[in-house]
Parts: C-alpha cells; structure tokens; sequence
C-alpha cells in the first residue's frame, strides 16, 4: 500500500482527507506520528504556503506528502480572512474566537457572498521539480447565527444556497462529495493517475 504523509496536525483534515484516501487504497499518516514540526507559512498565497509544508513534510519523512493550504475568502473582506482564517481571531487557534471575528467584521454588511478555498499540493519528494497542484472552491453565504453541529471552523457559518443548510448541517458523505477539499483531491488523483506509477519515496520508509 502507497504511504502518504498529510503535513498537518489539524484533526479535522485528518479525518476528511482519510475519508477520500480510504477507497483509493492509500495509507495517509498524519506528520505528528513522525514527530515532524509544523512548517511556517508566511506567504500571502494558499499555494506558497502549501508548496512549503508539502516540501518541508518530505523532506522530514523521506516519504510523499501532501499539503493542504485552504481558507475562507469573503468578498466584502477583500478575501480575508483567507491564507489566516486559521488564526483569524489570535493565537493560540480557537474556532470560536475566529468566527466570534467574523461576525463583527460582517456586522451592517449586506454582500454575504464568500467562497472556501484549497490548494492541495503533493510532493513526490522533498526536491520534486514538478509537485503535483490542484485547487477547489465552494461557494457561498456567510449566516449570522451558527446552523448544525459538524464539520470545524467556519462551517456552522457558511450556508450553501443550494442545499438549504450550512455545511455543518451536511453529513460526511455529503459535505466529501461538494466540499472545496473534494473537488480539489479530485483534480489532483486526475493528474496522479497520468504519472508513471504515482508517488514514491525518496528513500526507504
């Protein structure tokens, strides 16, 4: 079974990315189970910033690994809070206070629009000249009063006009098939399928 390591230590992501890998046959290991830091981000870009974690990840491993650097961008916020929503509301990460930010930042706006976005970025090894790249987004509103009980982050906020609930209120299997992450891996396992035999390691694991 092909290995892939995920360069993230956030929980939420583990559990959907190994939701999408599962009946793909490949193993994702979480980057902590390595012990591997977390890498810095300080790029303006989802792109920048997962092309570091994804080489920093490999490089730590010796094994392929996947980043995913995704956010919300909210039109009347310029696209903020976009490569930060992680850390929206300050240090240390709280999901409370980011969203608690993004309502008083939505306060008295009437353009609710506002989009995730991903950008999945695979590294067969740490020096790989061609990373394998792929983005996704998923459109829609941000609510003033938070809806459902799954999913993490904004979820609970974000309503999607075309199912008539926000993604917190979707099941796993739905908000996979939808999701910005989904549409993103399935862009990604499209152009894997054109390499010569996937990933590999850059030395034994």
């Amino acid at each position: 079974m092909e290995k892939l390591v995920l360069a993230s230590n956030n929980a939420g992501k583990l559990r959907e990315f190994r939701q999408l890998f599962a009946p793909l046959g490949i193993e994702l290991l979480p980057q902590a189970h390595f012990n591997v830091s977390e890498a810095a981000e300080p790029y303006a870009t989802f792109v920048e910033n997962a092309l570091a974690k994804a080489r920093h990840c490999a490089r730590s491993t010796g094994l392929p690994a996947l980043a995913d650097d995704s956010g919300l961008c909210v039109d009347a916020l310029a696209g903020a809070p976009g490569v930060i929503s992680a850390r929206f509301g300050g240090e240390p990460k709280s999901d409370a206070r980011n969203n608690a930010k993004l309502l008083e930042a939505m306060q008295g706006r009437t353009d609710r629009r506002a989009h995730y976005a991903c950008v999945l970025v695979l590294c067969r090894h740490a020096d790989d000249p061609q990373p394998l790249i792929a983005e996704g987004e998923w459109h829609g509103e941000i609510v003033t009063a938070p809806r459902g009980t799954g999913g993490f982050g904004y979820d609970p906020y974000f309503y999607l006009p075309g199912h008539g609930c926000t993604v917190a209120e979707l099941d796993d299997a739905q908000k996979n098939a939808g999701s910005h992450r989904g549409q993103a891996l399935a862009r990604l396992l499209e152009r894997l399928s054109r390499t010569d035999g996937g990933p590999k390691t850059d030395r034994a694991a």
